[in-house]
C-alpha cells in the first residue's frame, strides 16, 4: 500500500521542520550558544518553535498515515493534513513570551489537535463502524 494523501503532507511538513531547525542553527552560530539557549530569549523563541513541531507533528503524521491505510476518503485524509499543515504554519507566529495566548499560537494549537481528532475519528469510522 503507498500512503500518497500522507507522503503529500509529511513531505509539506518536513520542509516547515527543516526551516525551523535551520533557524536554530543559525541563531546559535551567531550567539555562539551551543546547548540550551544561553538566557538568549530570541533562541529561545525559536528552539520552543522547532520544539513544539517536533512534539505534535509526528503523532499526527502516524494518525493521519493509520486513517489513510484503514481507508478513510480522501476528503477526510486532506482535511486532516490541511488543517495539520496550516496550523504548523501559523502556531510558530504565536509563541512569543509577551503574548502567551496570541491568536496564532491557540489557532495552530487548537488547529493541530483538530487534526488529530479528524485523523482519529476517521480511523475508528472505518475500524470499529461495524
Amino acid at each position: 500500500m503507498t500512503f500518497q494523501i500522507t507522503t503529500l503532507y509529511a513531505v509539506l511538513l518536513a520542509v516547515l521542520a527543516l526551516v525551523l531547525s535551520v533557524m536554530v542553527s543559525i541563531h546559535r552560530g551567531k550567539t555562539g550558544v551551543s546547548l540550551g539557549s544561553g538566557g538568549d530569549t530570541a533562541l529561545q523563541i525559536k528552539m520552543r518553535r522547532f520544539g513544539n513541531f517536533e512534539e505534535n507533528v509526528p503523532l499526527a503524521l502516524i494518525l493521519l498515515a493509520l486513517a489513510e491505510a484503514a481507508g478513510a476518503g480522501a476528503t477526510w485524509l486532506h482535511a486532516s493534513g490541511a488543517i495539520l499543515l496550516v496550523s504548523r504554519l501559523v502556531h510558530p507566529f504565536g509563541l512569543d513570551p509577551a503574548r502567551p495566548a496570541a491568536p496564532a499560537r491557540i489557532a495552530g494549537s487548537l488547529g493541530t489537535k483538530l487534526a488529530m481528532l479528524i485523523a482519529i475519528v476517521a480511523i475508528l469510522a472505518r475500524e470499529f463502524a461495524g
